[in-house]
């Protein structure tokens, strides 16, 4: 297998970057595709109490262990199998276990910080932001928190105005600039995503990069 291709798809918290990846991954044969969600990324913190977990800023890159995800990316272009952390999002922690990864054609790394940090964007062979209007990205979220992660309401507010919202404009919205696609409404984006996977199959078919 010659070196893995890695695309990157960032964007705003509910932008729709998660169904972009899924998107892509369903359109492509999917025993050469994998995705690395950042998510699974975030610091282990079994050395803080659960009170202090939850105070921890999870909208800021110092949350992501970046040099783990960097090192696993390194290692599956290397076509060497990682150990893909699990996190919990109801105690605020990793779990104990891990997920046995081998190295694919195709690599998606899906997060909102992805960009954000030089080293992983090298790392990358096209770069992805999904551009969607803050009204229906937070809308996503509160969904999404409630629905799958046992949040309040009131907390997923007062997370959104406190520490998500600064973040998305200190730290994911000028990363924009380094996308290569930009595309509008996340997974709604039928041409743009037929566009991408077309794009990555002509490459796969050429021989790679």
């Amino acid at each position: 297998m010659v070196k893995p291709i890695v695309i990157g798809v960032s964007g705003g918290t509910g932008s729709g970057k998660s169904t972009v990846a899924q998107a892509i991954f369903k359109s492509l044969p999917d025993e050469n595709i994998l995705i690395l969600e950042q998510d699974a990324y975030y610091k282990d913190q079994s050395h803080l109490s659960f009170e202090e977990r939850i105070k921890t800023n999870y909208d800021h890159p110092l949350a992501f262990d970046t040099d783990l995800l960097i090192e696993h990316i390194k290692q599956l272009c290397d076509l060497q199998p990682i150990q893909k952390p699990i996190y919990n999002f109801s105690n605020h922690n990793r779990e104990a276990e891990a997920i046995l990864v081998h190295p694919r054609e195709i690599i998606i790394i899906e997060g909102i910080m992805i960009l954000e940090d030089e080293r992983l964007r090298d790392l990358m062979d096209i770069k992805i932001f999904v551009d969607t209007d803050a009204d229906v990205r937070i809308i996503r979220r509160i969904t999404r928190d409630i629905n799958e992660r046992g949040r309040t309401l009131e907390s997923v507010i007062d997370q959104y105005l406190t520490t998500v919202k600064p973040a998305h404009e200190q730290f994911i919205e000028p990363m924009k600039k380094y996308a290569d696609i930009i595309i509008p409404e996340g997974g709604y984006n039928k041409v743009a995503i037929d566009l991408m996977t077309t794009k990555v199959m002509s490459i796969i078919n050429a021989g790679g990069l």
